[in-house]
């Protein structure tokens, strides 16, 4: 990768940080009495991510058996979502799981990195609608994010996104 293209990848994912900070406010992380339950998929709720798919773990594992002979370097790689889950641009492949609930699944692992999601539209046009979007690092799949969207008033939306994500 060029120096050029290196620069110009980290100056948009600051600035998306930036933004994203600006515009949503900063969540302050509590500690959790319950650390070794985590690793356990919690029971469907709000909050919780689905079940992982017979689909969605094939195709993670193929896509971390397609990648086992690069060698991994320090990465920043960004994937535009449409809000009906199909893949704008970008890279990663994406599956649409249910209102509002999307995963996307990379060929290397994601899981100790950093990633930063925002709402966005897939054009050159427009201010996206208002509303929320949370990342975290999937379930049970240590190459894939899950991302779920709301609208204003908190309730589950298909809302179009912007997702940054650094590997070290």
């Amino acid at each position: 990768m060029s120096t050029s293209f290196r620069r110009k990848v980290a100056a948009v994912t600051f600035a998306v940080l930036g933004l994203s900070l600006a515009g949503g406010g900063i969540a302050i992380a509590q500690p959790s009495a319950k650390a070794p339950q985590e690793a356990v998929q919690p029971a469907r709720g709000t909050n919780a991510q689905p079940p992982v798919s017979a689909e969605s773990a094939r195709i993670a594992k193929a896509a971390l058996k397609a990648s086992a002979a690069t060698p991994l370097v320090a990465t920043n790689v960004f994937t535009v979502v449409n809000s009906n889950g199909t893949k704008a641009r970008g890279s990663g492949t994406v599956v649409k799981y249910g209102v509002g609930e999307y995963e996307v699944i990379f060929g290397y692992t994601v899981s100790a990195g950093a990633f930063l999601a925002t709402l966005s539209l897939s054009g050159s046009c427009c201010i996206p609608p208002g509303g929320e979007v949370s990342v975290a690092p999937r379930l049970l799949t240590p190459n894939a994010l899950f991302v779920q969207t709301r609208n204003s008033a908190g309730a589950p939306a298909n809302l179009g996104f912007t997702l940054l994500t650094h590997t070290p």
